[in-house]
């Protein structure tokens, strides 16, 4: 339950704790230079949360903002892994292998996950957001008092793009002999596999904005599964994705 405007704040139960300045500094003179706590925590590997975040576990538990990075880390730890090995296997120079590990770590990963994050931020803030047109918004909260982060818009980019690693970067890789056959299966096979990646990377960003209580209509980040069904009905006349997207990706 969600106390109402008129009732009292609730009491707090912790004292807090208060670090005394060293060297005589003013105790707000550090705090303003210091970093946010997400990228703080990029430095401090017994913070994080693996075991959490290797379950996958979406539930935002009325948390909208993430300071725990480790699903970035676990996440670039095994796209660095797949990258490597698709640099042994179809660029086999030193070169190659790191310019493939940048573009598929930094390119495809962290600028798309920002990209989106930037995205779904302004979509979100701009036109999902429940208005304050009535006593009660949606989940029973005061509409148009709940504020979305940005951070919390690019967790939800860096999760969304987990199966897009699965199908894209390891199932592909391992069924390469099979999909690049001048067969239709083949054809079927490679296209279903990026059918399958966008369309999971669409509906786990629906669910991460879904849960936030004071957005409405986020059924609409749903409509480019639609788009993508079209699609990948009409390249099974002939287009194999597999065979023109994979030699742009190792630079062929």
């Amino acid at each position: 339950m969600y106390a109402s405007r008129t009732s009292p704040p609730p009491s707090r139960s912790f004292t807090p704790q208060i670090s005394m300045p060293r060297n005589g500094a003013r105790p707000d003179s550090r705090s303003t230079l210091r970093l946010p706590p997400f990228f703080r925590r990029l430095f401090k590997f017994p913070q994080m949360d693996f075991e959490t975040h290797l379950t996958f576990d979406t539930e935002t538990k009325n948390s909208w903002s993430r300071d725990d990075p480790s699903f970035i880390v676990l996440l670039t730890f095994f796209l660095t892994l797949t990258s490597f090995a698709w640099g042994l296997a179809y660029t086999p120079a030193f070169t190659s292998i790191l310019r493939l590990m940048f573009s598929l770590v930094i390119g495809h990963f962290l600028v798309t996950s920002l990209l989106f994050a930037a995205a779904g931020y302004f979509l979100a803030g701009k036109f999902l957001k429940v208005r304050g047109t009535g006593p009660l918004g949606r989940a029973g909260i005061v509409g148009g008092e709940g504020d979305i982060e940005f951070m919390y818009c690019f967790e939800i980019g860096v999760r969304a793009f987990f199966p897009v690693w699965v199908f894209l970067y390891v199932v592909q890789f391992l069924m390469m002999p099979i999909l690049t056959r001048d067969y239709w299966i083949s054809t079927f096979l490679g296209n279903s596999l990026y059918l399958i990646a966008f369309s999971y990377y669409c509906v786990i960003t629906f669910m991460g904005y879904n849960a936030l209580p004071f957005l409405h209509h986020t059924e609409i980040m749903l409509g480019p599964v639609f788009i993508l069904v079209v699609l990948w009905a009409v390249s099974l006349f002939g287009f194999n994705l597999a065979k023109h997207i994979i030699p742009v990706l190792l630079g062929k």
